[in-house]
């Protein structure tokens, strides 16, 4: 039977979205879901989890100020929203005017420090180009400000300037946070590698297009947004090294468990980089990951597909359920799952 949105909608009541992170980043609560139970802990339980020689696999992009604000040429004022870079002078991008720029068209940005020229349409997206005298991601570090979800109520201020980039992060490149990273500090990392458990990283920028609804009912006819990877020769040779002693490869986040699936989909992993669309639904044969530690997801969206493909869709109906009971805090700056991949 081919899959509806309906089929992964849910309630939600708006006082559990997390307009604001906690005091620590390790004072979030964690739902471990098992095939046949659920547990209530405490993101600090984690290498109570995590088995010696078991490795977990992290996201190391880095939040880019991806928000602009300009003026069109006709006096129209414009917010701009990067959803990837193209090399150091150009960018796909979202933009928010009352009429759209047409091709060929300048749009003055930040109180006139500089302009980008509008080149034309990819999909829903405009192609823009920066000034050739600036690299892309300094310019934006400079004028850009920071791309809160637009779930969060309120615009970005100094503390989400931290605590909305993880403390591993190093490559620029995301207009959106791999979120379930956001749960660890540099104590936490410390208490896993002294439980015996490897840590691993991987780079996948997360697009815009993570926050774009689903518009199709049959999902056989959605298409997913493409996002940038790269998987290091260091990471490959570390799974196989996991898979080798009987040890499990723990993905943290949907974004590294994305990565991951869609650099094994044509044969055996392999370092290298590319670009997936990869779409992951129920029925879908994950070929890496063995468990993920994730949070929790947007109705009728494409990460909730995907959590429900990992670890069954009714176990997720249910650990949701069990959430919204319990009062966990929900999506970015909210609590987690830890989930263990069905038989």
């Amino acid at each position: 039977m081919p899959f509806r949105l309906e089929d992964f909608d849910y309630s939600l009541p708006d006082e559990l979205i997390a307009q604001a992170p906690l005091g620590e980043r390790t004072a979030s609560r964690l739902l471990e879901v098992g095939h046949e139970t659920l547990f209530d802990r405490h993101f600090t339980d984690l290498p109570d989890l995590v088995r010696p020689g078991d490795l977990l696999v992290f996201n190391d992009t880095r939040v880019v100020h991806a928000r602009l604000f300009g003026v069109k040429q006709t006096g129209g004022n414009v917010e701009i929203l990067i959803e990837r870079p193209i090399g150091d002078h150009e960018a796909l991008a979202q933009i928010r005017a009352s009429k759209s720029p047409k091709p060929g068209s300048r749009i003055s940005v930040a109180d006139g420090a500089f302009e980008v020229e509008v080149l034309g349409r990819l999909g829903e997206f405009f192609h823009l180009a920066f000034p050739r005298a600036h690299a892309l991601v300094p310019l934006l570090e400079a004028y850009g400000k920071l791309p809160l979800p637009p779930y969060i109520e309120r615009p970005a201020g100094q503390a989400d300037e931290t605590r909305y980039q993880t403390v591993y992060a190093r490559h620029h490149g995301s207009v959106a946070a791999p979120t379930a990273g956001l749960h660890f500090d540099e104590g936490l990392l410390a208490r896993l590698d002294s439980a015996g458990a490897g840590l691993a990283y991987l780079t996948l920028h997360v697009g815009a297009g993570t926050f774009q609804p689903v518009r199709v009912d049959d999902l056989s006819e959605h298409r997913m947004h493409r996002e940038r990877y790269l998987i290091p020769a260091e990471t490959v040779e570390q799974i196989a090294a996991t898979r080798s002693s009987g040890g499990r490869v723990i993905a943290v986040g949907t974004t590294s468990l994305r990565a991951l699936e869609a650099a094994a989909q044509n044969g055996p992993l392999s370092a290298g980089g590319g670009e997936t669309e990869l779409f992951i639904l129920p029925g879908f044969r994950f070929q890496v990951a063995d468990a993920l530690i994730t949070n929790f997801h947007l109705p009728k969206s494409t990460l909730l597909m995907l959590v429900s493909a990992f670890a069954g869709a009714d176990r997720i109906r249910d650990a949701y359920a069990h959430a919204i009971r319990e009062r966990y805090r929900f999506f970015s700056y909210g609590d987690a799952m830890f989930l263990n991949r069905q038989s």
